[in-house]
């Protein structure tokens, strides 16, 4: 592992009962900075996110967390060391309201309700109704907001901007950038659209059957658009955003 890396999987193997997903996978992330985790479909993305969470079996390797091995930590010990997890499903609280669900998991720390309101208008705006009274857009917000209510040091998300429309993909991309650029918080992001997830990270990792293909920035990447297609498919370059 790097001495400046505040995450590094180092040669993990895991997946789920005797199944193997992830293949001595090797990457790191410096404090601060945002990786897109791009791949094809079944590649190990999300059990990469649900690895780092400790929802998954880890068969060798170790998973180290600003100095501490936490390969067999709980999860709930991983959130109280900074780990904030904004899962594909969102798994909103249906029948709690905004404000209950943002401060049922709240934590100490500079992220108060106060300020996720201002960072999402929106919610404060819907802050009485009940989560399952929301858009798709509104979830992945409140979804995000409650990530942000437990202080997290590195903010995990998987699929965002999944099946949410054009203009509010372009708002939650631009949010996204602002708490990795303005607020300095590290990020990994899991998303289908490949240009997209370049566009709101610093480096980036490609992943081939639970493996790192390729890594590099994700400027460099993005602008490459041969690398790209032939890393991910044809044409898959040209995605659009919505």
């Amino acid at each position: 592992m790097a001495e400046s890396a505040a995450l590094a999987f180092d040669r993990v193997t895991a997946g789920y009962g005797n199944a193997v997903v992830l293949d001595r996978l090797d990457f790191s992330l410096r404090p601060g900075e945002s990786l897109a985790v791009l791949g094809r479909n079944g590649v190990g993305k999300t059990t990469l996110l649900e690895t780092l969470m400790g929802n998954t079996r880890v068969m060798q390797g170790a998973i180290r967390w600003q100095g501490a091995d936490i390969t067999r930590w709980p999860a709930h010990q991983r959130v109280r060391a900074g780990l904030g997890w904004v899962p594909q499903e969102r798994e909103v609280f249906p029948s709690l309201t905004v404000e209950e669900n943002l401060t049922v998991i709240a934590r100490p720390g500079s992220w108060t309700l106060q300020r996720v309101y201002e960072f999402f208008p929106r919610l404060r705006e819907r802050r009485g109704n009940y989560g399952n009274q929301l858009s798709g857009g509104e979830q992945q917000m409140l979804a995000i907001g409650r990530a942000l209510m437990t202080n997290p040091k590195l903010l995990l998300l998987d699929e965002p901007m999944e099946g949410l429309a054009p203009i509010i993909v372009e708002e939650l991309a631009a949010a996204i950038r602002r708490l990795c650029e303005s607020e300095g918080l590290a990020s990994i992001v899991v998303e289908q659209h490949p240009v997209l997830a370049l566009d709101m990270t610093h480096q980036a990792i490609v992943l081939e059957r639970g493996t790192v293909v390729h890594a590099g920035p994700s400027a460099a990447l993005a602008a490459d658009k041969d690398l790209l297609e032939g890393l991910l498919g044809v044409g898959i370059a040209e995605a659009p955003a919505g």
